[in-house]
This record gives C-alpha cells, structure tokens and sequence, in this order.
C-alpha cells in the first residue's frame, strides 16, 4: 500500500468497548468514582447525565485526553493503554464533536484527505476522486464532496463530520450532542442513517444527549452518570422517560410546570414591532421584521438555526442595534433605555449572559443589584449605595435560585455557566415583570436546572408577563410557548398556534422550505 492510503472501509468491523472501574480525579475531586460500562460491537448506546455528572471525563479518559487514576478501557475484549488521542484512532476510536470541525474554505473532498495522518507531498487528485467515491458509496450518507464545506446545510456538515471519522477507519465513535445544530428533520435523518450503520455492524456508537426523545427513538441502551458515579443502566425499551430522569436526579423533586392558563382573547399587547429593519452580524444584509406581537400572558416562541437573525432581533430589542421601523411597549414608542425599562417592567435575559448582562470582574452581589442599586426603599433615586441591603438581597437570590458560588463577593466570572444563568435569571424575574424577552435560557443547563427555570418563566407568564422566548431547542419551545414562529432569513416566516404546530412543518421552514 502507497503510503498516505487508508484500508478499504468494508473491510473495517466495528468496534466494542468496555471502562472497567474507571476512576478519575482532580487533586481531592473525584470526577469519575469507578464506572464500568460496555458498549458492544455494533450498538447504539446513549450516555446521559447533567451538567458535571462526569460524562465529558469519562469520554476524555476513552479518548487519550485524559489519563484515568485507575481502571482500564477494553478495546474488544482487550485490555488497551491509551495515552493520547492518536493511541485512540490506532484502535479504532474516534470522536464527532458539538462544533464542526472542517475548514469551511475547502471541500468536502479536501477535508478528508488532509485529515490524514499522512498525506503525500503532492496530493494527485484523480486518484484521491477515484478512491474516494468508491468510499462514498459504502456510505448510507449522499453529500457533494465537490463543494466548500462553507456551503453546506448543518445537516451536511454534521454528517461530513462522520464521514471523516469512518474514512480514517475509526468504527467506535463517540457523538457529543450531535444534533444542537440541526433541524428536526436532519437529526431525525442523520441518527437513523448512523443507527442504520450499528445495525449492519458497521459502527458502534457512543452518543451523549440531553433530548429523551433522541434516546428512546434511537438508542438500543443507556447508561446514566449522576456526580461521577454510574447511577443505572438499562435497555431503552424497557425504560421510561421519568426512569431516566430519576437516575438523573436522584429523589430531587422536579419543579412542575404551572398548570397552563389559556391566553385571554381580550388580552392587552405589550410588545409590537413593526416594520423593523437593522443590518446583521455581518452588515451584508437585514433583518426584517414586518409584524410581531406579544400579548400579555403568553409565551411567543421564535423558532430558528442559529445565525437566522434570532440574535440581531434580541439585540434590536434590548437597544443595543440600531433599527429603523417601530417598537412599542404597552402602546408607546420603546428605546430600551434604562428608565424606559423601569417604568415599563420589561426584563432581558440574553444569550451568553457572562458576556451580554454581566460585568466579569464585579461581584455576585452587585451584578445580582444592577436593577436597583439607585433606587431607596421608597422608589426614588438613592443618593448613596446600601451596601448592606444589596448583600441581604444578594444572599436572598441565591438561596432560592440555588446560585453556586463560593461567596456573594467572588467576582461573578468565576462562576460556571450554568450558575451565571442561574444568577441572571434571579436579578431579571425577581419583582414584578410586564415583559421578559430571553433568549436560550436553558443552554447548557442541567436537567432539574431546566425544569426549575421553565417553571418559572411559565410562572410569570401565568401572573399576566408577555414573554417572548427565542430558543434552538424545539422541543423547549414546544412545551413552553402559546405561539411558535419560525425565523429563516432574517425574516419571520411562519406562524402556527403550539397545540396544532407540527414539528415537521416548522423544520421545514426552519430549514429554509417555505
């Protein structure tokens, strides 16, 4: 074989695992505290887990990242020592990340062969064309490997994705939230195609997921992770959703979402955008929003990939891009400036609140007093900072939103993700809230975290809020909104009431079909 060749893919089986006992830790942490779990040959298996349950360790110390304290891998009933990434590709093991990976400038035919861990100096391309469309035709997935990877679908580049992974010849991989990126209809399309491959002994599959639904459909097994230990496993048919969730959890007690009440028809609006038009990201071209109306106690969903214009429009919103066109708040023209959102009661829970609606270097208890650190008990403007009464408030917040912070003095960017969110959510829906527009809230979030902050969005929305939520997760906004709108374009493109939405009619439209 001419150096810079790979072995024919048929000839290539999948490939079982095993974690026998692994342990790993952190100086005293334990991230992971014996966890065995076997993946055979040829499965399809989902691990779950929230936010720090150890999930990401474990898959690191299969991958060669890390080193694991104690245990072992088997690599097909073997034992295997893999002491970095490229031990874990000689064995067949092989990762598909959240993120793309490819070079959006080159094609899909360039990717795979510079993928290689040799490739020739000089690259002779009628015969690389020859070999690889001989491979894609052992491939369950049809993509033009002819065109810049930048031109692709997401549901392309995801499946390019694994395409590169089985060209290198690796047969166990692991899928790291494969689907965050993609319509319904691609990740409905994506997985079945790879579980076709599981089921033929093709490929063996690892795939971390949040979404329940993915799992029941798609997975044959799952293992559960809760705080570094293995907290159950089981056949997915023989499991139900609330079974999962409790391995999950444990006995926590998932905060219920509020018996919905039916939006009043008579119901006053309090946010209307009119004719809205402002450049995006790229100042290449608008976003246009002819008509959008949030009525007080409803949800409005705005459905949509990222980079469809969702962001632009939060901007536009929270006064932070210029706009021609109109927004009104309760009937007046509304500039978001910060008296006009007091008299107004309108609160903005951003994306990447770290970035967005935090100052990093100040404390806890201050970013927790950004809303009313000017005003004295009575409502008039303070002429001096109660720093007491902040800290008290501040102590107050993060007990009932369960804010993980070492102290309310450390610096509010010391915290993880998921506690910035926390904190957020605290200083945005304490008080009383006329309208809340937030975007993702629930990103990276741990399960009974999700639970809890979906609780109480709906709780103010139950007590009269206009919220208009702009979300990726699909199913968030099924289960949350009253309306749901997609958002393809820059443009808003569809509308449909929840109870009749049908999830392939949005993905669709989302997917720019319309």
């Amino acid at each position: 074989m001419i150096i810079g060749e790979i072995p024919a893919p048929k000839s290539i089986p999948a490939v079982g695992i095993e974690t026998v006992e692994m342990t790993m830790r952190f100086g005293s942490f334990t991230a992971l505290d014996q966890v065995s779990i076997k993946v055979p040959a040829g499965t399809f298996h989902a691990l779950l887990g929230e936010n720090g349950a150890g999930k990401s360790t474990l898959v690191k110390c299969i991958m060669g990242f890390y080193h694991p304290t104690s245990g072992q891998l088997q690599v097909d009933g073997r034992e295997v020592a893999i002491a970095s990434p490229r031990d874990a590709a000689a064995h067949g093991l092989g990762m598909v990340y959240q993120h793309f990976t490819l070079v959006p400038s080159l094609t899909g035919a360039e990717n795979l062969v510079i993928s290689r861990a040799r490739v020739p100096a000089i690259i002779n391309w009628s015969k690389e064309k020859k070999r690889l469309c001989a491979f894609m035709q052992t491939m369950p997935f049809d993509i033009p490997l002819d065109r810049p990877v930048s031109e692709l679908a997401a549901g392309e580049k995801q499946k390019l994705e694994i395409i590169k992974q089985l060209y290198l010849g690796r047969r166990f991989l692991v899928l790291d939230e494969p689907t965050s990126v993609l319509t319904p209809a691609e990740a409905d399309d994506m997985l079945g195609l790879v579980r076709g491959m599981t089921e033929r002994g093709e490929l063996t599959v690892l795939m971390i997921s949040h979404k329940f639904h993915e799992v029941t459909k798609f997975a044959g097994a799952v293992s559960v992770l809760r705080r570094g230990r293995l907290s159950g496993t089981g056949r997915v048919s023989e499991l139900s959703t609330a079974d999962m969730a409790g391995m999950m959890i444990g006995d926590v007690k998932l905060a219920e979402l509020d018996t919905r009440l039916p939006v009043s028809p008579d119901a006053a609006p309090v946010l209307a955008v009119k004719k809205v038009k402002a450049p995006d990201r790229t100042g290449l071209k608008p976003i246009e929003i002819d008509e959008l109306v949030v009525r007080s106690g409803e949800i409005v969903g705005i459905a949509g990939i990222s980079g469809n214009g969702q962001k632009e429009l939060s901007e536009v919103l929270a006064g932070q891009r210029t706009a021609e066109g109109a927004v009104i708040v309760k009937g007046k023209p509304y500039g978001a400036t910060r008296p006009e959102t007091r008299a107004n009661n309108v609160r903005f829970i951003p994306e990447e609140p770290l970035n967005n609606a935090c100052a990093q270097k100040m404390t806890v208890t201050e970013n927790l007093a950004f809303r009313t650190f000017d005003l004295a008990k009575d409502g008039s403007d303070a002429i001096w900072l109660d720093a007491r009464g902040m800290k008290k408030r501040a102590t107050a917040l993060i007990t009932d939103f369960k804010v993980k912070t070492a102290s309310p003095a450390s610096p509010i960017a010391a915290l993880s993700g998921g506690n910035v969110q926390r904190a957020v959510l605290a200083r945005e829906l304490s008080g009383d809230v006329d309208l809340l527009i937030v975007s993702n809230p629930c990103f990276g979030l741990d399960f009974s975290a999700v639970a809890e902050i979906r609780a109480r969005i709906m709780k103010a929305r139950n007590a009269g809020a206009a919220v208009l939520l702009m979300s990726e997760d699909l199913d968030e906004l099924m289960e949350m909104s009253d309306r749901i709108i997609v958002m393809s374009d820059g443009k808003l493109v569809y509308e449909t009431p929840t109870r009749d939405a049908d999830v392939a009619v949005i993905g669709a439209h989302m997917a720019g079909h319309h």
